[in-house]
């Protein structure tokens, strides 16, 4: 074997074993978020807080299939996430729906107008129609049992649904980017000419991830809906669909924990600032994003992939 073969072959098994230990790590850092997920109620955090944390990390990591994999920047995303809370709250509270068929029903409802906006190109669609409740929204929706049998009342049994709907929402993700459906949203990204030019109907793909990205919106804000008990105006308002934008770049956007990390930062802040700065918080968090923008041009979780990835190559 020639010195070149030899120093390549040790190059590649260099590159194998940094890959897997970089696997492994992910894995384990991902194992102890879970786990911190499921003892922070046990610890004094407020269940209810989590909940809604958990919900617009669902939302963002929708939003980060749709931006962060495919390429695609939708400013009106809030709409599906809306809508589908207002389905589900409808349902749930006036025509007295289980909250599983509730929460069914408005992710349905929001693949279908993920589906039409997709092919007709409408992005907002007005929810202020007699059966939404006006300006006051729908108050008063009431959690119920899941499957009749799960007391949802219970702010700790709730949670732990909200937390297995998240990590099934959150594989599922992985699942789809992994695949090979994924590998071309990628290249979609990378190089959409290119894409077309090896006989991929690139719209067709763009679609489905389209269609995607709003089904998990939906979810996440039929779920809120049965979290909190009440779906406004507020969840379809153009500043919701600034939010998730600012949570994936915050976080890092093209990263699986990126979405995650900028959903509970924004939420924390929120709620850590909102006693204390009232209407100041916004302006707040602005200042943050555009310091984080200057700091961590790849956000928060990616900035620290690529540290890492400097490391190993030194």
């Amino acid at each position: 074997m020639s010195a070149s073969a030899s120093s390549s072959a040790v190059s590649t098994s260099g590159v194998s074993a940094s890959a897997a230990t970089t696997s492994s790590q992910g894995r384990a850092l991902w194992l102890v978020g879970l786990a911190l997920l499921v003892i922070a109620p046990f610890a004094g955090v407020y269940p209810v807080f989590l909940m809604n944390a958990l919900c617009f990390a669902i939302f963002a990591c929708a939003f980060n299939l749709l931006l962060g994999y495919t390429g695609l920047l939708s400013f009106g995303h809030a709409a599906f996430m809306g809508s589908a809370a207002y389905v589900t709250g409808w349902l749930v509270r006036s025509a007295g729906w289980s909250p599983e068929a509730g929460v069914l029903a408005g992710t349905l409802g929001a693949a279908v107008l993920g589906l039409l906006v997709g092919l007709v190109g409408i992005y907002f669609i007005c929810l202020q129609v007699p059966y939404t409740g006006g300006e006051d929204g729908l108050q008063g929706v009431p959690r119920g049992k899941l499957f009749g049998v799960l007391p949802l009342d219970n702010d700790l049994v709730m949670y732990f649904v909200v937390l297995a709907i998240f990590v099934a929402v959150f594989l599922a993700v992985v699942r789809i980017v992994y695949s090979p459906y994924g590998q071309v949203l990628k290249a979609i990204r990378e190089n959409e000419p290119r894409a077309i030019s090896l006989g991929y109907d690139v719209d067709r793909y763009k679609l489905l991830a389209f269609v995607l990205s709003t089904t998990i919106a939906g979810l996440a804000g039929s779920v809120k809906t049965v979290v909190l008990g009440f779906a406004t105006l507020s969840d379809v308002h153009w500043s919701l669909s600034g939010e998730v934008v600012l949570m994936t770049l915050l976080g890092g956007m093209g990263t699986f924990a990126g979405p995650v990390v900028g959903a509970f930062t924004i939420i924390g802040l929120q709620n850590f600032l909102a006693d204390r700065v009232g209407s100041w918080v916004t302006v707040i968090i602005g200042a943050i994003f555009v310091f984080c923008v200057i700091a961590f041009r790849k956000g928060i979780v990616g900035e620290l992939l690529a540290w890492q990835q400097r490391r190993q190559a030194k």
